[in-house]
């Protein structure tokens, strides 16, 4: 009996579920490869807990080669091409053949676009860089913090103002909050645009709430870490102690000439069946173009990733094995927003109606902390325990 093939590019967020969602849904005889240069595997949203100082390396990284264990193929591999009319990935392990992929390969961080990010910031998107950010906010010293964005998009929308938030925190366990300082700079004009303004502004005066500066509508030209200075489009400067870096994103070099990408370098898909341009091939995360209302695109950010892939899972198997079990990805979409104090905020809400995204901020409290807490521990045994 021939046996089938699904090709899993990207061994993050999008790539694990579907092909955990994947095994549960297909015959035995089938085979799933996930092709990952890369596995071990960092839960994103505890990143700014290692900042934070309330987890460890190991409670937010572990191996994707676990799935093996559950009849789940992990290459080790980089993936150098993709050729849609033979059918077949390019890797720095050899070829591979496909009946079903799945574009799973996220957005590549290239924080070398914003001159001097590398040696004057550190950056939070990263485990080491979130590391020494920690360390660094605890240090003597430290007093004028930056948060920069470097551009847009960039995943994980709420990412920066949880680290605003978070120095707030460390500076005033230091008991050093007063007379510091903190700023954004973020070329966003409110936070989180996606979730439409009335979020933006709730967002706006929490950080005001903290006495958090807030630079919108700004770009940042250069960092100088001579003087540990940025400097802006409109030639105005500042020299802060630290400097929290958002890098720039961009899309991975594999997909350039494979057909697939937009002129962005992401790979445009339907935006309810999660389809490409090319039959049997899908794309999910934060690798994928998908506009909804002002002009806008859906986040990049891992709830959207695990929706998406649920709904990849069950075309793959009815494409497959003829099953009628089938999803469309909705819009639907929540987020945390740590502010420290073991609180956070909780925006959920709908990307696909009319006119703008509808989304509600609940008002921040203990309960939304620990039900980030929760999601931490549920994500990361449901996929890969």
């Amino acid at each position: 009996m021939r046996y089938n093939t699904t090709v899993i590019l990207g061994g993050g967020t999008g790539g694990i579920v579907t092909a955990r969602e994947l095994r549960n849904r297909l015959n035995a005889s089938d085979r799933i490869i996930i092709i990952e240069h890369e596995p071990i595997y960092t839960f994103g949203p505890s990143l700014l807990w290692l900042m934070a100082g309330t987890r460890t390396r190991s409670q937010v990284q572990k191996d994707i080669r676990v799935l093996r264990k559950r009849g789940i193929e992990i290459l080790e591999a980089e993936v150098n091409s993709i050729e849609t009319a033979s059918a077949t990935v390019h890797t720095s392990a050899g070829v591979l053949s496909y009946d079903q992929m799945v574009i799973a390969l996220g957005a590549t961080l290239a924080p070398e676009r914003l001159p001097g990010f590398n040696e004057a910031a550190h950056n939070i998107f990263t485990l080491e860089g979130a590391l020494s950010a920690g360390t660094d906010l605890r240090r003597g010293g430290v007093k004028r913090v930056a948060v920069v964005i470097s551009s847009l998009p960039y995943k994980c929308p709420a990412a920066p103002y949880e680290a605003a938030f978070i120095a707030d925190e460390l500076l005033r366990k230091r008991g050093v909050r007063k007379g510091s300082e903190i700023r954004i700079y973020t070329p966003e004009p409110y936070p989180m645009p996606t979730a439409g303004p009335v979020i933006g502004e709730q967002i706006s005066s929490l950080l005001a709430k903290r006495g958090i500066e807030l630079y919108h509508s700004i770009t940042v030209e250069k960092l100088d870490s001579r003087d540990n200075k940025i400097v802006l489009s409109n030639g105005a400067e500042w020299n802060p102690d630290i400097i929290l870096g958002v890098p720039a994103h961009k899309a991975p070099d594999a997909l350039a000439g494979s057909g697939l990408e937009a002129e962005s370098g992401y790979v445009p898909v339907d935006k309810f069946t999660l389809s490409t341009s090319q039959p049997g091939v899908y794309a999910v995360g934060d690798i994928t173009q998908i506009p909804i209302a002002g002009g806008k695109m859906v986040p990049k950010a891992g709830v959207f990733a695990e929706a998406e892939a649920k709904v990849v899972a069950t075309r793959i198997a009815r494409d497959l094995h003829c099953s009628n079990n089938e999803k469309l990805f909705t819009g639907k979409g929540a987020c945390f927003l740590e502010i420290g104090s073991n609180k956070a905020g909780f925006a959920n809400g709908n990307l696909y109606t009319e006119g703008e995204p509808s989304f509600v901020l609940h008002q921040p409290g203990t309960q939304w902390h620990l039900g980030k807490v929760a999601f931490e521990k549920y994500f990361l045994k449901r996929w890969l325990g």
